[in-house]
């Protein structure tokens, strides 16, 4: 079995060292910044994210509206101080 060496990066979403992902998330030069600047644990998180932004503002992420949106809150997420959690968010309680 072969070793393969964990990908290290430094994130800029994180501002530290860590995992890289293992691909680009999606083709182009978007991506491939991404793939370069942004940790697993850092898209995790935007994942995350990007699911919460979708069911409070109950967007269909097939119109070029909520694409556009989601390109948008993504890029103040992982690349800006200028992110905020959608107003009345509240996290779910177990």
């Amino acid at each position: 079995m072969k070793n393969i060496m964990t990908r290290m990066i430094y994130c800029k979403k994180l501002g530290a060292e860590a995992e890289g992902l293992d691909t680009p998330p999606f083709p182009g030069a978007k991506g491939q910044q991404i793939f370069e600047t942004i940790s697993k644990q850092a898209w995790q998180e935007w994942m995350s994210m990007q699911t919460i932004l979708i069911n409070e503002h109950r967007l269909a992420s097939f119109e070029p509206k909520a694409r556009e949106l989601l390109e948008s809150e993504r890029e103040k997420f992982l690349f800006s101080e200028n992110f905020k959690i959608p107003e009345g968010y509240i996290p779910p309680t177990n």
